[in-house]
This record gives structure tokens, C-alpha cells and sequence, in this order.
């Protein structure tokens, strides 16, 4: 079993930066693709963005394309993802999951994943 474990929790002012860090262990992530998604209070939860096995592929959502970088680095286990300029409306649950794939692609949709980190709070407020 893939276990998932995302850290970075914090209160940031509009226009900070602030870096997510989801680690696994049970297995290794490198036959994994990662997606962040996330969950604001009273909103579904919704795909932030992706990163394929090897890292060829990535995929973000409109909201935070230019604001938002993932990577990963499959040596460490571990994915991330940076997040710049940040706004309230990107205060939310974020969390990291993974699923096994054969080729090098991620998809966006939550329903592909297969593990799940339990989330990390980002709340952006001045």
C-alpha cells in the first residue's frame, strides 16, 4: 500500500508563496502519477494540478495556471507543489494522490486516484 503524507500547512497573506510537499512511503512513487486537489468549505473538491510518472506531463487548472508549479522528485518519494501569488479563494484543503499508470500522463479527474493523503490546510488572509 501506497501511503501519502502532505505537508505545508499555513497561513499566508495574499500575494505569498507558499510549498506543498506530499511524501510517500509503503512503495515507490515513480510508477505514480500525483495530483493535488483541493477542497474549500462548502465546495466540491476540485483538481489544482497533476504531474506524470516521470515528470514529462503536467496539467493545471485555469485558476491557478502562471501561479502554480508541481514537481516531483521520485529519488526523494516525494512531490510538490508551489504555489506563488496566492489568493483567498485558493484558502482551502489540499491534498496529494496517486495512481499507478503505465505511461507517462496524469489526468485531473479525482476519480482515476487510487490513494489519498488525509490534507493540509492553506488558509490565505491578511
Amino acid at each position: 500500500q501506497l501511503q501519502l503524507v502532505e505537508s505545508g500547512v499555513g497561513l499566508v497573506q495574499p500575494g505569498g508563496s507558499l510549498r506543498l510537499s506530499c511524501a510517500a512511503s509503503g512503495r515507490t512513487l515513480g510508477y505514480s502519477a500525483i495530483g493535488w486537489f483541493r477542497q474549500a468549505p462548502g465546495k466540491e473538491r476540485e483538481g489544482v494540478s497533476c504531474i506524470s510518472r516521470r515528470g514529462g506531463s503536467t496539467n493545471y487548472a485555469d485558476s491557478v495556471k502562471g501561479r502554480f508549479t508541481i514537481s516531483r522528485d521520485n529519488a526523494k518519494n516525494t512531490a510538490y507543489l508551489q504555489m506563488n501569488s496566492l489568493k483567498p479563494e485558493d484558502t482551502a484543503i489540499y491534498y496529494c494522490a496517486a495512481v499507478r499508470t503505465l505511461g507517462d500522463y496524469c489526468s485531473a479527474h479525482d476519480y482515476e486516484y487510487d490513494f489519498w493523503g488525509q490534507g493540509t490546510q492553506v488558509t490565505v488572509s491578511s
